[in-house]
């Protein structure tokens, strides 16, 4: 049975394996990993775990004034299978939810049921409508989010290239 955690440095070699999959450099959006975030060290993941979790706070307090956000691995069996992250401010160009989930985790449902969750903590923050972005092309996503409730509102070319713009009322 899979589960939402915090990111934890205990399970550094599962995120290893998990990055590795999708290969490395490769930006998953639920893990808010950039290309110069170093996490193959020890320190260098113990330092970006730590910058991750540093501004989350419990659902349904008031949101301080610095970023912040509620970033959540998918783990199964001490297994590192993706990521999902609620950004508690608006971004127009990123949406409100971010996630990605390795290759061979896909088709079982699992990120559905994260996103419905991520939902959930958002109704407790008191977010009422979010905004999800996935690229065009991706079919899998369009339908995750659809499954929880997603909108379509249009496709937008961005500099990540065409773009669905979904809506889900969270109130």
């Amino acid at each position: 049975m899979a589960s939402l955690i915090l990111p934890t440095t205990r399970l550094h070699a599962a995120f290893l394996d998990c990055r590795d999959e999708w290969g490395p450099g490769v930006h998953e959006d639920g893990f808010g990993m950039t290309p110069s975030d170093e996490v193959d060290s020890p320190e260098g993941f113990a330092a970006w775990v730590s910058e991750r979790t540093r501004y989350v706070h419990p659902a349904g307090t008031p949101c301080p004034a610095e970023p912040h956000g509620s970033p959540r691995w998918i783990v199964e069996d001490e297994r590192v299978l993706g990521g999902i992250a609620l950004r508690h401010k608006f971004d127009d160009r990123t949406g409100h939810i971010g996630y990605g989930l390795r290759p061979s985790a896909r088709g079982r449902g699992l990120m559905a049921w994260a996103l419905g969750q991520m939902l959930d903590e958002a109704r407790a923050l008191g977010v009422g409508r979010l905004l999800m972005l996935c690229h065009a092309n991706n079919l899998a996503s369009a339908r995750t989010i659809e499954r929880n409730g997603g909108i379509l509102e249009d496709i937008r070319l961005s500099s990540a290239g065409p773009m669905r713009r979904y809506w889900i009322n969270a109130a």
